[in-house]
């Protein structure tokens, strides 16, 4: 899975400047004043520098900086700002993991599911500047930028690339642990000990932990240190986490010249299932239905098709083949000027138990997708399918009937 990680360092001190009438001190910690009893949520550079430290009591900032500038914080702000700048990134994705509590460690950082995104925006340097145009306006400062194939990765590649666009290539845990081979140690998230342990080992590069048995290092640092090991190895097991669960994937494209004619809704339709369905693979899941909305010249449409998915899935050869014979069945009246394909109704994806010497077993030939293409394609009372009643009849009329192949055709009409 491919990850955009976006890291605003010092976040609520950020917003403070940008937002100040005048310039603040070069001393400045927020979070109230020296006598109250709360603690630091942010400081300036400088602060940091003289041992301020987030969560660190007022009164204790004070001592380590007295003549530094302490304000309280506006955490309704900083929530408020961070929850629109993360609204504009969901034009992008879905797949977006953030927290907008200021007090959150995590607060400023974002992590966005960037799988199949190529489709829609580009390479990964024209979709990173997309994004950093979006929520420039929205967050102060341009933030750490990193792309990598696990989260840690991401962050890592972030931290790396100081400012600026710094990414692993796509791959396996190979490449990845390649990246991270000769890079320092402490770049690794582990606790004060475990740093110190490993100091004591001589063990400088990220390379050298991935290099060790891992059974050695489960005997010496423990869990912790098969964690550290795992990430040196470039294998980071923790999935991305929605901020908000995901009920449908939408894609959408402009039509400029407008578009009269099959083939090239099909090209366009072929990418938007590409793109989406990548999304859904990369989080093991499937949908039951899609929905595509036309939009057409000359004042008219939209033209609304809803189609229902034989089983939750996130094929795109599949998606795409049956979308197109629902629209070949419902063509547009008009020359298109945009393009929507909704995907809804997320689940599990289904699966199956190939058969060891039966590879025909595969989801690509199931008779579900067949029969209801056919359907869409010659209508579902022509596809048909005997249903046992009761084989003792006597007559032999009476012991089955014929109904529809599949009610997955059964979709709502389209609308004009």
């Amino acid at each position: 899975m491919r990850l955009l990680y976006l890291d605003w360092p010092h976040l609520p001190y950020r917003l403070e400047v940008a937002r100040a009438s005048v310039p603040l001190p070069e001393l400045v910690v927020i979070g109230g004043q020296p006598w109250e009893p709360a603690s630091v949520l942010d400081a300036s550079p400088a602060a940091v520098r003289l041992g301020v430290r987030r969560d660190q009591p007022l009164g204790t900032a004070h001592r380590l900086a007295p003549e530094a500038h302490f304000m309280p914080a506006d955490r309704e702000l900083y929530r408020r700002m961070m929850e629109r700048a993360l609204d504009a990134l969901a034009a992008f994705t879905p797949g977006i993991e953030a927290d907008a509590d200021p007090d959150a460690r995590a607060f400023g950082q974002v992590l966005l599911g960037i799988e199949g995104l190529h489709r829609l925006w580009g390479d990964d340097e024209r979709l990173v500047g997309r994004v950093t145009d979006v929520v420039r306006g929205l967050l102060p400062t341009q933030p750490r930028i990193g792309i990598g194939n696990t989260r840690f990765g991401a962050q890592v590649a972030a931290v790396v690339g100081r400012g600026r666009l710094e990414k692993i290539a796509s791959g396996d845990a190979g490449v990845e642990a390649a990246y991270l081979a000769p890079l320092p140690i402490r770049l690794l998230p582990a606790d004060d000990e475990t740093r110190e342990r490993l100091r004591v080992f001589g063990l400088t590069s990220i390379g050298e932990l991935a290099a060790l048995a891992g059974s050695a290092v489960v005997a010496r640092f423990g869990a912790h240190g098969a964690m550290l090991h795992e990430l040196a190895q470039g294998r980071d097991g923790r999935p991305l986490r929605p901020r908000k669960p995901v009920q449908h994937l939408r894609a959408e494209a402009e039509l400029e010249p407008p578009v009269d004619t099959l083939d090239p809704l099909r090209f366009l339709l072929h990418n938007l299932c590409g793109a989406l369905c990548e999304q859904l693979s990369a989080r093991g899941a499937g949908a039951t239905r899609a929905l595509m909305t036309l939009e057409l010249e000359h004042g008219r449409g939209p033209l609304v098709l809803e189609q229902q998915l034989p089983e939750p899935a996130a094929a795109p050869d599949l998606l795409e083949r049956l979308l197109f014979a629902r629209l070949t069945g419902s063509p547009p009246t008009a020359p298109v000027t945009r393009f929507v394909l909704e995907l809804r109704g997320e689940q599990v994806a289904a699966g199956q138990q190939l058969g060891l010497f039966t590879p025909q077993l595969a989801r690509a030939g199931r008779l579900d997708w067949q029969l209801v293409g056919l359907a869409l394609r010659f209508g579902a009372d022509r596809v048909l399918r005997a249903r046992t009643l009761d084989p003792q009849q006597i007559v032999p009329e009476s012991r089955t009937e014929l109904v529809p192949a599949t009610s997955a055709p059964g979709a709502p009409a389209a609308s004009l």
